[in-house]
């Protein structure tokens, strides 16, 4: 198995395309990575870390790092991983920001936003929906095809990622109603004669990428709240938040949300302050 077809077998597309990119690069810089130990991956982060300040680029190049050695583990080229444990200490903060987020009326407006071309007004409701109904991920939707869709049912399945387990959610009932216009017949035509398994179409009948959704909700709300960014990652938050807000107890969300985890989960869940702090700012801003 070559190393991108790894890749493919393990994440989406677009986090192949990153991966590859970081390796490709890293392979070329220290042609000595393939028996690399502990001590020299060490050593080429300190060189790293005095090029890049960003910590976030550091973190990318490492989990590429860690993916490389995956491989040859996997394809039995090593049997020992050299970056298993390695951390950086200044790991970006994975606190959620839960004042930035968005009540369910807020993000219901989304959904009523006036599209220009019809055939792409089904596509972007449907998109849309599975935002602010199921709060999927854009790579768990650029996933989904189009047998994955059980309009009798009026469910969905979702496939895992790296960081999500695969489910099955239940469709709201406008959904249904969209999905089966969407897949009978707009879909068709946006196609035009070309096959494809993928749920989500372009406008010139290509699938759409993860990528292609993120830019598709920061270009089309990026004037609906003022002051606030609509993005994918904000409203999937705020779906996670509103239901533990509501009450919902915390391994139902967790299993809705696909969270491997109840840490993660938990990361939305407001205190009693938070939940005043919130009401004072909405009801009584200080300005």
């Amino acid at each position: 198995m070559t190393l991108y077809e790894y890749l493919e077998k393990h994440y989406t597309p677009a986090t192949v395309e990153g991966y590859h990119r970081e390796i490709t690069i890293f392979l070329s810089s220290y042609p000595a990575a393939p028996l690399a130990g502990y001590a020299e991956l060490i050593s080429y982060l300190s060189v790293l870390r005095e090029r890049y300040n960003n910590t976030a680029t550091l973190n990318r190049i490492l989990c590429s790092i860690k993916v490389y050695y995956d491989y040859l583990c996997s394809t039995g080229t090593r049997n020992d991983h050299p970056g298993r444990s390695i951390l950086l200490r200044d790991q970006r903060s994975r606190d959620v920001q839960l004042q930035d987020l968005f009540i369910p009326d807020e993000l219901e407006r989304l959904l009523d936003r006036k599209e220009r071309y019809q055939a792409l007004y089904y596509r972007n409701r449907v998109l849309m929906g599975l935002l602010v109904y199921q709060g999927l991920k854009p790579q768990e939707m650029a996933l989904i095809c189009v047998t994955d869709v059980n309009l009798e049912a009026g469910s969905i399945y979702i496939k895992f990622t790296h960081t999500t387990n695969s489910r099955t959610l239940s469709l709201k009932p406008v959904q249904i109603m969209l999905l089966y216009t969407w897949l009978q017949q707009v879909r068709p035509r946006l196609l035009k004669g070309a096959d494809s398994d993928a749920l989500l179409i372009g406008h010139r009948g290509k699938p759409m990428s993860a990528d292609d959704i993120v830019k598709h909700v920061i270009r089309s709300y990026k004037d609906t709240y003022p002051g606030r960014r609509v993005t994918a990652q904000a409203i999937r938050g705020s779906v996670i938040a509103n239901l533990l807000r509501q009450g919902h107890d915390i391994s139902v969300v967790q299993q809705f949300a696909g969270h491997k985890y109840p840490s993660s989960t938990e990361r939305y869940k407001q205190s009693g302050v938070e939940t005043l702090k919130a009401a004072i700012e909405q009801y009584h801003p200080m300005r």
